[in-house]
């Protein structure tokens, strides 16, 4: 910019007439507004003690973690608590975050790992509530159907029963949560080979198992 004396700027003068922006965490935000922030820019600033920011991502992400620790262990009382611990990990170890993921894929981590060490401490059934219903039959019909889809149902929990935890992992955090292998591998921390390796078993074993019912 030119100065109203006609004079050209000295060398410099630009930098310093428009400094550097500050970084996203620099960014001053009011209350009222936190709730409308990316996850990333909380994560920055939960790291940095914020509670407001850090409970604006437990409401965020509290009901997609309750439903994938509700299909790993069967229990909505197992699935709180997990979550719950899982949050207080995550506190604990937001300055250690390094975003080489998502917020929302990390904590998908945590969870998995809690729901993996109960589930190898103690296997469990899976409720029907829990399995998503087979496809082979309307629901709405008869009652005949509607028992034989029942039937299937519970077929399919024990099936799901019968998986390694790890493979039971992989194929809910696949088929129910529609998550992508590569993001599998990093909330399972193995490599997209192995995520690929235990869905091919468990989606066979599962084939297996349903092939009565179709």
């Amino acid at each position: 910019m030119r100065d109203r004396t006609g004079h050209p700027p000295p060398p410099g003068a630009d930098h310093l007439q428009h400094p550097a922006p500050p970084s996203l965490a620099e960014v001053p935000v009011s209350r009222n507004n936190v709730a409308e922030l990316p996850d990333r820019l909380l994560a920055v600033r939960a790291a940095e003690g914020d509670d407001d920011a850090f409970a604006v991502l437990v409401r965020r992400h509290t009901s997609r973690l309750l439903a994938l620790a509700h299909h790993l262990l069967g229990s909505q009382a197992d699935a709180e608590d997990a979550v719950q611990e899982a949050f207080l990990a995550a506190w604990r170890q937001l300055p250690e975050f390094r975003h080489d993921a998502s917020f929302g894929t990390w904590m998908y981590r945590i969870v998995t790992n809690r729901c993996l060490n109960i589930l190898r401490r103690a296997p469990r059934a899976l409720p029907l509530d829990t399995v998503p219903e087979p496809t082979a039959h309307d629901p709405g019909s008869s009652p005949p159907c509607v028992a034989e889809t029942d039937a299937a149902t519970a077929a399919l929990a024990q099936a799901l029963h019968k998986l390694s935890p790890e493979q039971r992992a992989c194929w809910v955090l696949r088929e129910l949560h529609g998550l992508h292998y590569e993001e599998i591998a990093h909330v399972t921390g193995t490599s997209e080979q192995t995520v690929r390796g235990r869905l091919f078993r468990a989606r066979h074993a599962l084939q297996e198992a349903m092939r009565p019912w179709r």
